[in-house]
């Protein structure tokens, strides 16, 4: 009853009006960037970073959610349409969409993606509402030494599954570490890998590395790859945007699957939406009552899926909030924006910013609803916008960064900066380094090393504490569990294959 009762206040903050503006633009911001091939909403996310010199946190973060929710659907539509993923969790929804749309069933494809899209971002939100106070509750006992071993595990777990390598992932942390202790010693009051910049003694700008990273770096590397044009055809939009009682009956259980399957695997350490979006497209080819359609244009294989991407969208939120451990590298950047503010998400969240975080999910059920009843009527729109010319998108990101960067703080070392990171997010991209890890390291490194130094006080040295305390040895060893594993189950894959 103590969330509902919370969820309800959360509701009268999203409903006042200049925070429903924030909504419905995170919203169609968020779709804009779904339908948009090679644009995340990390990377949009970092590109308005920015603004949270300006705009308040409540407002800026219920845009986020927008954001991400808004592209977690919108790539749907440039899978049936292009055959084009727009994010990696749309991959499964090409492989039955494009085949609806070239047989003249466009129209159904996208409702029952934008359909299933709603139903698994309620369900997943209402999870997130009435779970996510049992995580923090239990949270709560945390010690110095607890909180340093869930340090470990986000940094572990980040490096572990964002990106192809464990190693890459590893080394992509370390650099975030040591960008995390530049400026002073909170302990000794010493300067610290300053080299003697007096711009640098109160850290670096987690905005302008973020930013640089993920918008410079991306639109840098999107521009040497040299996309002057998408491959594939436009499918045209056919067919009624209305679903016969026969697709009703043959969606409503695959949106139903999919969220079950998208939200508790969105919310683990090695989640993502890729797995469930398999998982349900399998289990729905299994089940079905018309096992031949598949490949041939399946409603199922829409259906499903896209209901798994959604709700995995939600699941993200979880961890994020209740632990902070960011499991997505749209988590990554929202963490980002967390510390902008000075707000530290974890446990302490929800008794310190309350009013924030509730506002924030009573926001994703009201942005479910205006995603439903934006982009239906709004496709023919997102058709037109797939024939944007890439280099004018990698142009406005590169200026929209850099007067973004200069106009919230009036510095050029700033703007120096931001290349500098942008210059480095595309070596990075170039050699498949994952970029989410470094700002995660960055972020957690001066919590993690006030937790250790807290926990070694207590035990008056003894690093064992961090192992024979139950619940921190708990963490550690699932922390080395996501070390070790990864790479077992490639090497048995590839025996297996």
């Amino acid at each position: 009853m103590q969330a509902f009762d919370a969820l309800l206040t959360g509701f009268g903050s999203a409903l006042q009006p200049l925070t429903l503006m924030w909504g419905f633009a995170g919203c169609l911001i968020g779709t804009l960037v779904g339908v948009l091939p090679g644009i995340s909403p990390a990377l949009t996310i970092a590109l308005l970073l920015p603004l949270t010199y300006q705009v308040p946190a409540t407002s800026m973060f219920v845009m986020f959610a927008g954001i991400y929710y808004g592209a977690a659907y919108g790539g749907s539509t440039t899978s049936i349409l292009l055959n084009t993923p727009g994010e990696s969790g749309s991959v499964v929804t090409a492989l039955e969409g494009n085949k609806m749309a070239r047989r003249g069933r466009a129209g159904q494809a996208l409702a029952t993606a934008a359909i299933g899209s709603f139903v698994a971002g309620t369900i997943g939100t209402l999870a997130l509402t009435f779970f996510a106070p049992w995580v923090v509750e239990a949270a709560l006992a945390f010690g110095p030494a607890e909180y340093f071993s869930l340090m470990v595990l986000s940094l572990v777990a980040v490096s572990a599954v964002l990106g192809s390598s464990v190693l890459r992932g590893l080394l992509s942390l370390c650099a975030g570490l040591l960008c995390g202790l530049v400026g002073i010693d909170l302990q000794t009051g010493q300067p610290r890998f300053t080299f003697g910049r007096a711009e640098l003694l109160d850290g670096l700008e987690v905005t302008v590395v973020a930013v640089g990273l993920f918008a410079v770096g991306e639109a840098l590397y999107l521009a040497w790859q040299g996309r002057e044009s998408r491959s594939g055809e436009v499918m045209k939009l056919t067919g009624s945007l209305r679903l016969s009682r026969e697709d009703w009956a043959r969606s409503w259980k695959p949106w139903i699957r999919g969220s079950l399957f998208g939200f508790p695997i969105g919310a683990l350490p090695a989640g993502g939406a890729e797995l469930p979006t398999m998982l349900s497209y399998y289990t729905e080819k299994k089940l079905s009552k018309h096992p031949e359609e598949f490949g041939h244009g399946a409603i199922e294989g829409v259906a499903g899926p896209e209901a798994a991407n959604n709700a995995a969208a939600a699941g993200v939120l979880m961890p994020l909030l209740t632990l902070g451990i960011p499991t997505s590298a749209t988590a990554a950047i929202m963490l980002s924006a967390f510390e902008g503010y000075g707000i530290q998400t974890g446990p302490q969240l929800f008794s310190q910013q309350g009013a924030l975080v509730w506002t924030l999910v009573a926001s994703l059920y009201i942005g479910n609803v205006i995603l439903l009843v934006l982009n239906l009527p709004l496709v023919h729109l997102w058709v037109r916008l797939l024939k944007i010319p890439p280099p004018w998108l990698y142009a406005g990101i590169i200026v929209i960064s850099t007067a973004g960067v200069y106009g919230a703080g009036n510095s050029v070392f700033n703007v120096g900066l931001l290349f500098f990171f942008g210059l480095i997010g595309f070596l990075m991209r170039r050699f498949d380094f994952p970029a989410a890890p470094l700002i995660v390291g960055m972020i957690l490194a001066p919590m993690a090393e006030q937790s250790m130094r807290q926990a070694l006080t207590i035990s008056q040295g003894d690093w064992f504490t961090f192992f024979t305390r139950p619940l921190s040895g708990s963490l550690m060893a699932v922390a080395m569990l996501l070390l070790v594993l990864p790479p077992l189950i490639r090497r048995w894959r590839r025996a297996r294959s």
